[in-house]
């Protein structure tokens, strides 16, 4: 434990304490992906013993009694700087959260989502939401004691939806929502109107193919290969360890090497977020993300708007046509763009096309609402995930494999989260919109091969800020407007029906 230095300001104190936790969260997370891709089953119990011992010592740091004497003597200086200010803030904020849930909470959460992780495995497995249960009704009954521990001034949930997107509540969620349901559900009607055929790829994909094309188009995003590490693991995800050293990981098949290569442009959208924070502020918010919805921004923007539009493939399929000869001769370009664009409903999230994507996230908010407030039961989730994906999307699923036990959010003890994903979808759309106006040559630039600008572009008006500003300002102080789903709706209305 650091030892306080009276000699020193209490904000540079605190920075130094910032990052001496931020150097245990970094071990933490190069635990993880050492977990996800190198390490031996038989290495799980000293792993589990590992973040525990770790997470206890970031617990103790962010709320031991110097951490709140140390912040009180910074909020009764004068003349702040905004950096200061910021920094105060946030931390301030850090602290209310991690006091309000005491170790013993954390840790009958950490117990209960252990096994309610290995049920719910075992669960999707048998197709039974019944084996699972009995674990999400504890979880839920701990989340809505955690609503109660955070607090909240309107609905339960807002607690939860806190800690993903800070600021954030139901009642500014439910209209953009309520919007974007009614516009999605319109275009989707307008494309089921227009029937176009496409053709499906077809492998085989060599994988080491895969390998160096999809760490070509890492490199051309501007994430330079002494700064980044791309391996395999079966679900892809992005950790910073720091600006200088992001892990990302995709997964290949082949038979399809789209999957694999735009999960690697995604990570990598999460990645250069990471690595364009400012490096001498580590530790501190001023180099932390502004919310999961703002990370989400940042891939997506990158792997639908630029990854999916026509402009990106003028560059791109072409090399993908010399690196898969055999699979791709005989497809062309407007076939190969059509194919990767299709909206056709579908059961599982993570494989929806930009369109239906969010109708998945607003049914699985809309049920977590009612959880979290005790409208619904648990037992009653699978019958209404049928009936509510029947009535958005017009599909049923045949089994709780591929409806309700389809995430792992859950078992984690992650409601809250899900809005993120869709309002990611929102900001990137806004961002993309300001893109568009700020520079009209883009889609030539892109056809060339030229994506720099774009990197450049989203440090300049959201990496660089860190923490600084909340999610909706962040978004109207970069585009200079107000914040609305009308952006977005613009970008697919405008695309679609192809």
């Amino acid at each position: 434990m650091l030892k306080t230095n009276t000699k020193k300001s209490p904000y540079k104190q605190l920075c130094k304490e910032a990052k001496e936790a931020a150097l245990y969260q970094s071990a933490l997370r190069l635990l993880e992906w050492d977990q996800e891709t190198h390490m031996p089953k038989e290495g799980l119990s000293l792993r589990a013993l590992q973040n525990q011992t770790l997470q206890e010592k970031v617990h103790k740091l962010k709320t031991s009694s110097r951490h709140a004497k140390l912040l009180e003597a910074l909020r009764k200086e004068k003349n702040l700087s905004f950096e200061e200010k910021v920094c105060l803030r946030e931390w301030e904020r850090d602290y209310s959260q991690t006091k309000n849930l005491s170790l013993s909470f954390v840790k009958k959460m950490a117990d209960t989502t252990t096994h309610a992780l290995a049920a719910w495995k075992e669960a999707k497995k048998n197709r039974s939401f019944k084996t699972f249960a009995p674990h999400l009704k504890k979880i839920v009954s701990l989340l809505q004691k955690k609503a109660d521990l955070l607090g909240y001034k309107e609905h339960p949930y807002d607690a939860l939806l806190d800690l993903f997107e800070p600021g954030m509540t139901t009642r500014e969620i439910d209209p953009l929502f309520t919007t974007l349901k009614g516009r999605t559900n319109a275009l989707l009607k307008k494309i089921a109107q227009k029937t176009s055929s496409t053709k499906e790829l077809q492998g085989p994909f060599p994988i080491n193919a895969q390998k160096e094309i999809c760490h070509d188009v890492v490199e051309r995003m501007g994430l330079p290969k002494e700064r980044y590490n791309l391996a395999e693991t079966a679900h892809p995800f992005c950790l910073g360890l720091s600006p200088d050293d992001i892990r990302l990981t995709t997964h290949y098949y082949e038979d399809n090497f789209l999957k694999g290569f735009l999960a690697a442009i995604h990570e990598a959208g999460h990645g250069l977020y990471e690595a364009g924070f400012p490096k001498e502020h580590f530790g501190t918010p001023l180099a932390e993300a502004a919310s999961f919805g703002i990370h989400e921004s940042q891939s997506r923007i990158w792997e639908t708007c630029i990854a999916h539009a026509k402009p990106f493939w003028q560059f791109y399929f072409p090399k993908c046509q010399k690196a898969f000869p055999q699979a791709l001769a005989s497809l062309s370009q407007e076939e190969f763009y059509r194919s990767i664009n299709l909206v056709k409903p579908s059961l599982i999230r993570i494989f929806a096309d930009e369109v239906t994507y969010n109708l998945h996230i607003i049914l699985r908010y809309e049920l977590e609402k009612d959880l979290i407030s005790g409208a619904l039961s648990v037992d009653d989730i699978p019958e209404l995930w049928e009936s509510k994906m029947q009535e958005s999307l017009g599909i049923k699923p045949a089994h709780d494999g591929e409806g309700c036990l389809q995430d792992i959010h859950w078992s984690l003890g992650y409601m809250g989260y899900f809005p993120s994903y869709t309002l990611g979808n929102l900001y990137a759309g806004t961002l993309f919109a300001f893109l568009q106006k700020t520079y009209p040559d883009w889609q030539k630039r892109v056809a060339a091969g030229d994506f720099l600008f774009i990197k450049e572009f989203l440090e300049e008006h959201i990496h660089k800020h860190g923490r600084a500003y909340r999610p909706v300002e962040l978004i109207e102080k970069a585009t200079k407007e107000p914040f609305s789903s009308e952006p977005y709706l613009k970008y697919l209305e405008e695309k679609y029906p192809l």
